[in-house]
């Protein structure tokens, strides 16, 4: 049973990951274009680091390398990272419920490998 509440730390580390992505992609999109000069960049960039949601998201960040230290004292490096690539599914999947992004037949038979990959590791590794 331990060995199963050790993999919280990394799916900790996954769920805060894909959620700061999410939510910074969320917040870029409503702040706008990038301006051209640089007075503008840095004002968008400052505005953008005093959003309660950016600021949720660079939290969540700091969260997940938090717990990805958690789960490397429980953990051989070979084995946990594999697990990282969770995050490119959870967020392919977020970019395409919430922000309508497109999704072909690669990138569903690569995610398809991914997580076989992982399934694989999670089992034998």
């Amino acid at each position: 049973m331990n060995r199963a509440l050790d993999h919280l730390y990394i799916f900790a580390m996954v769920f805060l990951t894909a959620y700061s992505q999410v939510v910074m992609r969320w917040q870029v999109g409503h702040a706008g274009n990038l301006p051209v000069g640089l007075p503008g960049k840095i004002q968008f960039v400052i505005g953008l680091l005093l959003n309660p949601w950016v600021i949720s998201g660079i939290i969540a960040t700091f969260f997940a390398g938090v717990s990805w230290m958690l789960a490397l004292t429980k953990f051989q490096i070979s084995y946990a990272y594999p697990f990282t690539s969770l995050v490119y599914m959870l967020v392919l999947a977020s970019g395409v419920v919430f922000f309508r992004d497109g999704v072909n037949a690669g990138r569903l038979v690569g995610t398809a490998v991914v997580m076989a990959g992982v399934l694989i590791i999670a089992r034998f590794g």
